[in-house]
């Protein structure tokens, strides 16, 4: 994708050969692949019937978890250009599914709501990918969700994880006070 904004966090990684005798994890890197493939395909399938696709989902999913959220965040977050987020954001405010509204004290600003139908659709989404997440940590055993966060943490760029973990547990403290 071509409107994914890259930094140069790879450079920054240890050598494969010294983090794991006899070259790359190809085993986790193909497990991940598929985790992946999976985890997004049951979302994938219900956005197809709607003539939505995966950035749909993206920008919907945050605009959900972050009622109110500038623009800019959005693209923050997302790491993608201004010009890719025009059009699914058009879609998605076109169809319904997210309004925005301009700054209470800097009348610029576009901040974006989810709306009655664009929340349904993003719990909707997010229980699909729960019940695949449930079911997984199920078959791990006791204690595999705060493995599972550790891991996913780390394999965020260390600079960013306090940024991550405090977006997640801001958007947790305002789904506390929503009715769902």
């Amino acid at each position: 994708m071509a409107d994914i904004n890259v930094s140069t966090a790879a450079s920054r990684l240890p050598e494969p050969e010294t983090e794991r005798p006899g070259g790359p994890a190809f085993d986790l890197i193909e497990l991940l692949f598929f985790a992946y493939r999976d985890f997004i395909g049951d979302a994938d399938e219900l956005l197809a019937k709607i003539g939505f696709g995966r950035a749909h989902h993206r920008v919907l999913h945050f605009v959900n978890r972050h009622p109110g959220m500038r623009v800019a965040d959005l693209l923050d977050i997302l790491k993608i250009t201004k010009q890719s987020l025009g059009r699914v954001l058009r879609e998605l405010v076109d169809d319904g599914y997210i309004t925005q509204r301009a700054g209470p004290a800097d009348r610029r600003q576009r901040l974006l709501y989810p709306t009655a139908k664009g929340e349904a659709l993003a719990l909707e989404l997010a229980n699909l990918q729960t019940r695949r997440f449930v079911r997984a940590l199920h078959e791990c055993g006791p204690a595999s969700r705060e493995a599972a966060r550790r891991f996913l943490t780390a394999m965020i760029e260390p600079s960013a994880r306090g940024e991550v973990e405090a977006l997640i547990a801001r958007a947790d403290q305002l789904s506390r006070g929503r009715p769902r």
